[in-house]
C-alpha cells in the first residue's frame, strides 16, 4: 500500500508511536509518507540543530518524511498551545495534496485533532479514507486540563469541540483507540462500533527491555537498601502526583519515592514534598532515555497514577507499557482498563485513584512482598506486554485497519 502518516509530534520527539509504525510499515514492504512539523516536545521550542522552513524533506529507513514549519508551544497557554495546533492543522492542509499525492489510505496520529485537518482536504478532493489513532479523547482532555476558560466561554468551547470531534469520528474510515472503555465512550458518540478497534500502544522496544539491575544505577536513583518506588514521566496536571508524595509522607519508613523526569507539576510537587518533610521523596529530574532500563532495574516497584476523572477509565497511559516491557512490577492507582490489566495479569499492585491514605497502605503492604513474588509479578508483567501491547501486535492491528480502509476507499 501508499500509506500517509500525519503527526504533529514525530523523531527525535518522545512520541514515538507515528515513527515507529511508520518504519515498521515501510520495513513490511509498504510505500510510507510522513508529513509533521520541527521537533518541539516538551519544552515548547524548536530543537538546537533544527530550522523551520518550508521545503524540509528527508528519508529515514525507507520512510520520506516532510517538515512543515508551525508555531511551537507547549505550556500553560491555552491560547498558545491553539496557535500550536492550528498552524500546524493549516500548513500540512497546504503540503498535503502533493506530499501524499496517491496515498491508498491515511493515518492520522491524534491529539490534536487539528492534525486530521489535511486528511479531511484529501477526503473531500480525492476520497482518501483515513484511520484515526485516537491517544486522549476529546474534549474532556482540555476542558479538565486547567487550560480551557471557564464559564460560558468554556462551555462554548465544549460544544464546539464535541462537535468538531463527532464529525470527524464520522468521516473516519477506522478507528483506532488505546484502551476498551475508549471505545465503549467513543462509540456512545455515534461511531459505527465496527469501525472502532482497541489498539494497546506500545513502548519504544530498543530502550525499555528487561536488564539487569546494576550498583551505579541503583547509586543514581539513591537506593538505600529499602523498597523504593519509582515514577518516571509526565509530572503532569492528570498523574495525581501530589497523591503519592502524601503517601510517602505519611510512611516514610516503608519507602523511598523516586521522581525521574519533569513537567507542569513539577515544580509543585517539589514545594509539597518541602511542606510535608518528605525525606523520603527525591526528585531526579530528566534522564536521557538511553538510561531508563536501567533505572527502571534499580528500583523495586514502577508507579503508575491517574486521576480519578470518568475520561481517564479509558486510558492506559505510556509509562505503563514501559514498566511491564521491563519486567518491573507496578504499583497502580488508578481506575478503569489500565487497573484492571495489571491486577488481571498480577503483575502489581492495585489501589484506588486519589486516595493517599489507600496509597499509603499499599507502599507498606508493597515493601513487605518477598523478593521471589516482585520477580514472578515483573515476569507475568512482562509475559503481558509481549502478547497484548508489543509492536508487532499493534502494528499488525494498524496495519488491517488501512488495508479494510484502502479497500473500502478504492470501492
Amino acid at each position: 500500500m501508499r500509506i500517509g502518516l500525519i503527526s504533529q509530534w514525530y523523531p527525535p520527539e518522545s512520541t514515538f508511536v507515528p515513527g515507529q509504525l511508520a518504519t515498521e510499515l515501510a520495513r513490511r514492504g509498504h510505500d510510507v509518507r510522513v508529513l509533521t512539523t520541527f521537533p518541539s516536545l516538551p519544552l515548547g521550542r524548536t530543537y538546537p540543530g533544527w530550522r523551520q522552513r518550508w521545503n524540509h524533506r528527508a528519508s529515514d529507513r525507507g520512510v520520506t518524511v516532510r517538515r512543515v514549519p508551525a508555531y511551537p508551544s507547549h505550556d500553560r497557554s491555552g491560547l498558545r498551545r491553539a496557535a500550536s495546533y492550528l498552524s500546524f492543522a493549516a500548513t500540512s492542509t497546504v503540503a498535503a495534496p502533493r506530499h501524499l499525492h496517491g496515498v491508498d489510505a491515511l493515518y492520522v496520529y491524534h491529539p490534536p485533532p487539528t492534525s486530521y485537518a489535511a486528511a479531511g482536504l484529501l477526503r473531500l478532493l480525492r476520497g482518501v479514507p483515513t484511520v484515526l489513532h485516537v491517544q486522549d479523547l476529546w474534549p474532556e482532555s482540555v476542558t479538565t486540563s486547567g487550560m480551557a476558560p471557564s464559564g460560558v466561554a468554556g462551555r462554548a468551547l465544549d460544544r464546539l469541540l464535541t462537535a468538531t470531534m463527532r464529525r470527524i469520528y464520522a468521516s473516519c474510515a477506522g478507528i483506532a483507540v488505546i484502551a476498551p472503555a475508549m471505545a465503549e465512550q467513543v462509540v456512545e458518540r455515534g461511531v459505527d462500533p465496527g469501525a472502532v478497534r482497541t489498539v494497546f500502544n506500545w513502548t519504544d522496544e530498543a530502550l525499555f527491555r528487561p536488564v539487569p539491575g546494576t550498583d551505579a544505577a541503583r547509586r543514581a536513583i539513591g537506593h538505600r537498601g529499602r523498597t523504593t518506588v519509582m515514577f518516571a514521566g509526565n509530572l503532569g496536571l492528570l498523574q495525581g502526583v501530589d497523591v503519592a508524595i502524601r503517601a510517602a509522607a505519611a510512611v516514610p519508613d516503608a519507602v523511598d519515592l523516586v521522581f525521574v523526569g519533569t513537567g507542569l507539576g513539577a515544580e509543585q510537587a517539589r514545594q509539597l514534598a518541602g511542606e510535608l518533610c518528605a525525606d523520603n521523596v527525591r526528585f531526579l529530574g530528566r534522564r536521557p532515555p538511553a538510561e531508563m532500563a536501567e533505572l527502571y532495574a534499580a528500583a523495586d516497584y514502577q508507579l503508575v497514577m491517574l486521576r480519578d476523572l470518568p475520561w481517564l477509565r479509558g486510558t492506559v497511559p505510556s509509562k505503563l507499557q514501559a514498566a511491564l516491557a521491563c519486567g518491573v512490577p507496578v504499583l497502580m492507582s488508578a481506575d478503569g482498563d489500565a487497573a484492571r490489566l495489571v491486577s488481571a495479569g498480577g503483575a502489581g499492585l492495585v489501589c484506588p485513584p486519589d486516595d493517599w491514605r489507600a496509597l499509603a497502605d499499599q507502599f507498606v503492604a508493597a515493601a513487605e512482598v518477598p523478593r521471589e513474588q516482585r520477580v514472578v509479578m515483573g515476569q507475568r508483567g512482562r509475559q503481558l506486554y509481549v502478547d497484548r501491547m508489543s509492536l508487532r501486535v499493534g502494528v499488525d492491528q494498524i496495519e488491517d485497519l488501512l488495508s479494510k480502509a484502502a479497500a473500502s476507499g478504492r470501492g
